[in-house]
């Protein structure tokens, strides 16, 4: 009878050691290729989406889901959302007609930075408001500007800030910051960000380091225009170390050909100041070609202090026509030549899609002279194909450069860059997929100071992108750069279909970030 029992009991417990635990999910998505964000090897994992959170991680293997909806993504790979540090996606996102920002979106990007390059809105409190009101496609997260609250104390002169005029800016910077930016950007390449000195930017990075921010900065110098690339990133370090806060360095590169092949010496600078204790990262978008305003990357800052019709009385003044027409033709060579240069956007449409030298010779002009004709017409955005081939991979193959896109309209990074970046690197060898997707997601997460997002991790906001490895690519070039990227087959943004079957579903499943 004794041992009729204990058969009776194991009977029992093996019964109930195969009943599976029940899970309920929103989403469940099975037989993907995962990489999870922070892993150097894939795994074929089942995930489980609940609300906006990722509720289950695993082989399934004992798990009884009760789900909404199955995503079979066998052959595909799983990946966290892409998070992009470096974006212009505010220009749209302030539109109810484009806030469903699809040129990030089908890039695998689900939460985009804006206020970069030291522009941002002001005051930010009001544009999170307006994101939250009209829905956006995709979730955004703050930078606050230093160039916009240098322009709200100073205006455009081109001086030095009184001590009043920067306590002012100090102020301002902790009302952004209140307000959830996650930091401050600078460009100190651009008018009027570029007429502080270093130590008043010093000053407005301590009040973002005391409320745990980081700081991003467009170097005073890509290449050889004022005080020189490594002199450039050497300013970056020192803010870093006075400041003692991290220092981000958006779209590092090497612009032109005085300073081509500088990333080997950039690279030793950089890293023996995080031997230091600094903090310093740096992102890149894989292109040969930059973009900006024609008159940020031709006229000289002295002759625009005070904006563009100061610029045209310096220019038609006979004492400073000659001499602004010698630099302007000196930053034309720096930018490769006036065939280099490329009008990708415009406020005359003639003017798109041809080069400072077409533009030039149609006008019997020279291409100095053609640059104030085309800026006397309104607005125009160039592209300056001016950097090499070796530095780009030298930086991408850094473990502390992440991904960005630096996306702007005309240029074909906007709707490209990260798939071009798998399609160009990854396929061909140059980068391993995981430091690919890592550097995409989790990296810059961290460098961002996001919680809770990056990673395919059970508690964290369920951001998740599914594409194709054989399809996954960009399709925008400098001819068309607004064709979307291919590929993408799903888009899950806080735990919400975006893109299903490579369609988009119409939904604006976005969210604002704000520092926490």
């Amino acid at each position: 009878m004794k041992h009729k029992i204990i058969i009776l009991l194991t009977l029992l417990l093996g019964f109930g050691s195969c009943k599976k635990n029940r899970i309920e999910v929103d989403i469940l998505i099975k037989n993907g290729i995962v990489y999870t964000g922070v892993d150097t090897v894939p795994s074929i994992t089942s995930i489980g989406i609940k609300k906006d959170k990722i509720i289950y991680v695993g082989n399934g293997e004992g798990i009884d889901f009760s789900a909404d909806r199955i995503i079979d993504a066998e052959g595909l790979i799983v990946s966290p959302g892409f998070i992009d540090p470096h974006t212009h996606a505010d220009r749209d996102l302030k539109s109810p007609e484009e806030s469903h920002n699809k040129p990030f979106l089908f890039q695998g990007v689900t939460t985009v930075v804006v206020g970069n390059d030291g522009s941002s809105d002001y005051p930010l409190v009001e544009y999170e408001q307006l994101y939250q009101k009209n829905g956006i496609g995709t979730n955004v997260a703050f930078l606050v500007g230093q160039g916009t609250i240098r322009e709200k104390v100073m205006g455009n002169s081109d001086r030095e800030a009184t001590d009043v005029e920067i306590l002012k800016m100090m102020e301002l910077v902790q009302q952004e910051m209140d307000a959830g930016a996650l930091g401050m950007s600078t460009g100190l390449f651009y008018a009027p960000g570029s007429y502080a000195g270093t130590e008043e930017v010093i000053a407005l990075a301590k009040v973002v380091r005391q409320n745990g921010g980081m700081y991003d900065t467009h170097l005073r110098d890509e290449g050889a225009y004022s005080i020189g690339l490594v002199a450039a990133v050497q300013e970056a370090i020192e803010i870093g170390e006075k400041a003692n806060l991290p220092i981000h360095i958006s779209h590092i590169k090497c612009l032109g050909k005085q300073v081509w092949k500088q990333s080997d010496s950039l690279i030793t600078i950089i890293e023996e100041a995080q031997k230091r204790g600094v903090e310093v990262t740096a992102n890149q978008y894989p292109y040969e070609a930059s973009a900006t305003g024609l008159k940020a990357a031709v006229v000289p800052r002295w002759a625009e202090s005070g904006g563009k019709d100061s610029l045209f009385i310096r220019y038609r003044d006979k004492s400073l026509k000659l001499r602004i027409l010698k630099e302007v033709e000196d930053n034309i060579e720096q930018r490769g030549g006036a065939d280099k240069l490329l009008i990708v956007n415009a406020d005359h449409k003639e003017f798109e899609g041809r080069t400072l030298q077409e533009i030039a010779q149609d006008m019997g002009l020279e291409a100095n002279e053609v640059v104030f004709e085309i800026l006397d017409k309104g607005y125009a955005r160039v592209a300056s194909f001016s950097m090499s081939p070796y530095d780009i991979q030298n930086f991408m193959q850094q473990h502390w450069v992440v991904t960005s896109s630096d996306g702007n309209t005309g240029h074909p990074r906007k709707y490209g860059t990260f798939p071009r970046k798998y399609r160009e690197y990854v396929k061909n060898g140059v980068i391993p997929l995981t430091d690919f997707i890592n550097g995409s997601t989790s990296s810059t997460a961290e460098i961002l100071g996001i919680p809770k997002r990056g990673k395919i991790q059970e508690g964290y906001h369920a951001d998740i992108i599914i594409f194709d490895p054989e399809s996954f690519g960009d399709k925008a070039d400098y001819q068309n750069p607004f064709q979307l990227s291919e590929g993408l087959r799903y888009s899950i943004i806080n735990g919400k279909l975006s893109v299903e079957n490579g369609n988009y579903t119409g939904q604006l499943n976005g969210k604002t970030i704000k520092k926490e």
